[in-house]
């Protein structure tokens, strides 16, 4: 007696839980674009006489302890410290290193870069991660892309790419009296080293959480472990001896602190049940979010070219989630 199962109808105990899912994820990432995307216009705010009242490598520093303390916090909530009793093999922390070193060593790239470019050029070609984080993505973690995803990623490029040139005023007088748009030779193989090492960053990050079956909060406090460490090292080295560490520091830059923490932690979150290209929208989506809330809180301009990287970023999602 050959016994065929309905397949046809999904029970509703199945259907709500999927719902529920989605809800989570769409919340989510909803906060994450949010956190983002403010993240720029709230360091605006916080200026006096154009400048940043505070050390930027001791709010990194800070950032990193945030997401340490809350990761421990986490950890003794939901009972999972039994995963701590024993003293972790090396080989097992070992690699929650180096994260922090890609990401270490990005951030003085940026730096180093402003010498051999003007700032556009760098938010215009940085776009470019999106690229290097797909290949190495398809390449380091064998996932395949359907030709549609590859062409949804290209538009998500070129959005990025159209928000950052809509972003110029090629009309001003600057453009005849003050400093053009250049890059240097060396200034092009920095770009496409930051946006490897940005892309290899994340695709490794995915890796190691995904490949260890360890609680998230248990790997978020090895993670950042190394990131205080590191992040300690450079915030030390950059104080200015007339320079207190917590000098400058508002309610509102402690609200940075808190907001970038909790976008770390959720990121993990995203890097662990779900994907790096995931996060390339929610970086992709925050610039958006950035202009709104600058023309918002800052008074800027929205020119006529915003809607077209919108109208993009949603054409992209849809090809590539379809």
């Amino acid at each position: 007696m050959i016994v065929i199962q309905n397949v046809g109808h999904r029970s509703p105990a199945r259907i709500k839980r999927r719902w529920a899912s989605g809800v989570k994820w769409c919340f989510l990432l909803g906060l994450m674009v949010l956190l983002y995307g403010s993240h720029a216009p709230l360091i605006a705010i916080t200026k006096v006489d154009g400048q940043v009242p505070f050390n930027a490598s001791s709010c990194v520093l800070m950032i990193e302890f945030a997401k340490l303390f809350i990761s421990s916090l986490s950890l003794a909530l939901t009972g999972s410290t039994s995963a701590l009793r024993s003293p972790p093999r090396l080989l097992l922390v070992a690699p929650y290193a180096v994260p922090a070193v890609l990401y270490t060593l990005n951030n003085n790239l940026v730096v180093v870069m402003q010498a051999y470019m003007d700032p556009s050029s760098f938010q215009i070609l940085s776009n470019l991660k999106i690229a290097s984080t797909a290949l190495l993505y398809s390449v380091c973690l064998g996932k395949r892309l359907q030709s549609a995803q590859w062409v949804a990623l290209g538009l998500l490029m070129a959005a990025g790419g159209f928000h950052s040139y809509s972003s110029l005023d090629l009309q001003g007088p600057e453009v005849h009296e003050g400093p053009r748009l250049h890059i240097s030779a060396w200034g092009l193989f920095l770009v496409l080293v930051y946006c490897g090492v940005s892309g290899l960053a994340a695709v490794y990050t995915e890796r190691m959480l995904k490949s260890q079956k360890l609680p998230l909060s248990v790997q978020n406090l090895y993670l950042y472990m190394f990131g205080v460490a590191i992040n300690g090292l450079t915030s030390l080295s950059s104080l200015r001896g007339d320079r207190r560490f917590l000098e400058g520091y508002s309610g509102l830059v402690w609200v940075i602190i808190a907001g970038q923490a909790a976008n770390g932690l959720l990121m993990s979150v995203v890097l662990k049940h779900g994907s790096g290209i995931t996060r390339l929208f929610v970086i992709s989506s925050s610039m958006l979010v950035n202009a709104l809330l600058s023309w918002a809180i800052l008074g800027l301009q929205l020119t006529p070219l915003f809607p077209l990287p919108c109208a993009l970023i949603g054409l992209a999602a849809y090809l590539y989630y379809r």
